[in-house]
């Protein structure tokens, strides 16, 4: 009796893998529906070395001979090398090729590394008689959760080639977006490393100078230049015996340590969701994130759906996707409330993570059936609206890092001058 192997959501809404012997597809079915369980797929297992047993009199197929193989790429595929094979995937299915074919060809095309040691098991499973899908969900280091039921949902409407131009869209679009953040960004850090790096090497090397000259003529220091030169030695190490590590160690250290104690900390649930809290609540850069965080679930929901994936499916694979805790709060709601027979948007208004406008549109994409349409214009509008706020922030950082930079380099310039004015008050006094 044939063996299927099936995907099913039970009875809470989440997924459920097994595998079930029946006579037929149709008998599959129906027994995982009497186990409380509502398929997603069933498809039968093919037995290993079936496809030689079928080849009759036309000889046994010829196999590649392996040797041992080391494979030293470590990490996840590059989104853009994801990006540009997804691509051209869809553009040799568009074409008529068989899938092998395409997969071999792709295969053949990329460098050694991760992707194409990963593409090599693939094809291999392919051949084997393993769904796309399922071949992909063996590497999830490239091929995530939300790849691979797209993948799948373009295998059982028989649109692979249509999914894979619709994901390729969606992986260009978000990797657009980040790039824009990314490339926003860094010229403040750049302006704000090189500040920090030439402050501290006044400090280390400038002050102790001026801190001896002012010593041999026994000047009266002001408050300001006593601060500077307490700092001064705290940066060089020889404030007090007691100070093992000099200050300026920790100045250029301190962004690898706060950034390995931020990983730290999310490490675990309450510190991710606390730290996932505090950043969309942040002054400033809140909006902007809260806005990158509505333009990144609505795009990836509504490329789900368009992609026939089942709207209980799709919002669970969002929430895992969508990278904040915010919002895999707020969609775990909205994905409770389907179940139960409601409103997408109910629960959505309820959680205030997005503006009214965002609710109005979901709830119009309901009542007209077009959900994933309105979901995608949802993302497409707060697209622009993130590059706006992008651009507005730079433009606030741009004079406030010259208001922060010139005070402290006019501070630094009054500590040392002031000084000097007695001295040149002392000298000119001593000659009269």
């Amino acid at each position: 009796m044939p063996t299927y192997a099936y995907e099913a959501l039970n009875s809470a809404g989440k997924p459920h893998k097994g595998t079930i012997e029946a006579g037929s597809s149709e008998e599959a079915i129906a027994r995982i529906k009497s186990q409380g369980y509502f398929p997603t797929s069933v498809r039968e297992q093919k037995v290993k070395g079936e496809g030689e047993a079928k080849g009759g009199g036309g000889g046994v197929r010829s196999k590649k001979k392996k040797g041992i193989q080391i494979n030293l790429a470590f990490g996840r595929v590059g989104l853009k090398k994801l990006t540009t094979f997804t691509r051209q995937l869809s553009t040799l299915q568009d074409a008529g090729l068989p899938l092998l074919r395409s997969l071999q060809i792709l295969e053949t095309q990329q460098k050694p590394g991760k992707l194409k040691s990963i593409l090599s098991g693939v094809c291999e499973d392919v051949e084997a008689g393993s769904t796309l899908s399922d071949a992909f969900a063996k590497h999830p280091k490239a091929f995530d959760r939300l790849y691979c039921k797209m993948v799948n949902a373009g295998e059982i409407g028989g649109v692979l080639d249509v999914i894979l131009q619709r994901l390729a869209d969606f992986m260009e679009k978000g990797q657009r977006l980040r790039r824009r953040i990314i490339g926003a960004m860094i010229y403040p850090i750049a302006v704000i490393s090189i500040a920090v790096l030439i402050v501290t090497g006044i400090m280390y090397f400038v002050i102790p100078k001026f801190q001896e000259i002012f010593a041999d003529f026994d000047v009266k220091l002001p408050g300001v230049t006593i601060f500077l030169i307490d700092a001064s030695k705290w940066v060089a190490g020889n404030r007090s015996p007691d100070q093992n590590v000099p200050g300026a160690v920790w100045i250029l250290f301190s962004p690898v340590l706060i950034f390995l104690f931020f990983k730290l900390i999310r490490k675990t649930g309450p510190g991710r969701a606390a730290t996932d809290i505090l950043r969309v609540h942040i002054p400033i850069a809140g909006p902007l994130i809260r806005k990158t965080a509505v333009a990144r679930f609505t795009r990836t929901l509504g490329t789900l759906i368009s992609a026939g994936v089942p709207i209980l499916e799709a919002i669970m694979i969002t929430r895992d996707t969508s990278g904040n805790y915010v919002y895999e709060k707020a969609l775990t709601k909205v994905h409770d409330s389907i179940r139960e027979g409601e409103t997408f948007a109910a629960p959505l208004r309820e959680s205030k993570v997005c503006d009214a406008i965002v609710v109005n549109m979901i709830d119009v994409g309901e009542e007209t059936g077009d959900l994933d349409v309105m979901l995608m214009k949802i993302a497409d509008n707060y697209d622009e609206e993130v590059d706006v706020a992008v651009q507005s922030l730079l433009s606030l950082l741009e004079p406030l890092m010259v208001i922060v930079l010139g005070t402290i380099v006019g501070g630094i310039v009054l500590a040392l001058f002031l000084p000097l004015v007695s001295m040149i008050e002392s000298v000119s006094s001593a000659k009269v």
